[in-house]
């Protein structure tokens, strides 16, 4: 037995497969199909002032929680407003999936009312965009955009959707698994020991060191290990405190 729902219920069935709970943004003309599955659904959407305080929302929810956050915004200038928050994400590794409404697919390119080139404005601040022409690539994207948000090097992905796309209907049938061509990710690098005992060499060396540690730490999960490093090293301490405790 088939399962057809509208585009807008295929997105919001497909978010809550990825394990979204909450989601930031401000309804408008091109997303109310959205807003309105959304009413109907169990997930927790929180409406906003401004779109931009929506991406920061989801940039802000993402690092509290280590999950991928979500914003919403509709069309034209509505989307143009998410672009800030979505450059934070974009500059600091944080995965984000930023989900826009654009103008009818036979519109498209005919500046029509409220209509900005999402995919191209937000191209050089995202890790991908994806538009939507058709309901039964809806559940694909939103795999493929979590996967990519979320996996590597993390970011946010910008999926556009096109009010016809989510009004339209199709049979839902959500992937089990991602292959997305050119998208591979490379194995974890193994550090040879000698470079390990030149760092410590040079730690033991050094007579102020500090670290510096940024969200890189928090994305490997490496947080007891760094503090471990913190307490054998003693830094940051007064000089010559740490020496010989490597």
């Amino acid at each position: 037995m088939t399962t057809n729902m509208k585009g807008a219920h295929i997105l919001v069935e497909s978010l809550k497969r990825e394990g979204v709970e909450t989601v930031f943004g401000i309804p408008g003309g091109a997303n109310l199909p959205t807003f309105d599955a959304l009413h109907r659904s169990s997930l927790k959407v929180i409406l906003t002032v401004h779109e931009q305080g929506a991406a920061h929302m989801a940039d802000g929810y993402a690092r509290a929680t280590g999950k991928v956050g979500v914003c919403l915004a509709t069309s034209g200038p509505g989307a143009t407003n998410l672009v800030t928050g979505i450059a934070t994400a974009f500059m600091d590794s944080i995965p984000v999936v930023a989900i826009t409404g654009q103008v009818r697919t036979s519109v498209i390119g005919n500046d029509a009312f409220q209509e900005a080139d999402t995919i191209g404005i937000t191209r050089p601040v995202t890790k991908h965009s994806f538009l939507v022409k058709d309901p039964r690539e809806m559940a694909r994207v939103v795999k493929e955009a979590f996967y990519i948000a979320s996996t590597g090097r993390p970011g946010p992905v910008l999926i556009d959707l096109p009010v016809d796309a989510t009004v339209n209907e199709a049979e839902f049938v959500y992937p089990e698994r991602v292959n997305i061509r050119g998208y591979r990710l490379h194995a974890e690098p193994e550090i040879p020991r000698d470079a390990i005992r030149n760092v410590a060499e040079a730690i033991a060396r050094s007579r102020q060191p500090v670290i510096y540690a940024g969200a890189g730490v928090l994305h490997a999960g490496a947080s007891a290990e760094l503090a471990e490093l913190a307490r054998t090293t003693r830094i940051p301490g007064s000089p010559h405190r740490h020496r010989g405790a490597v």
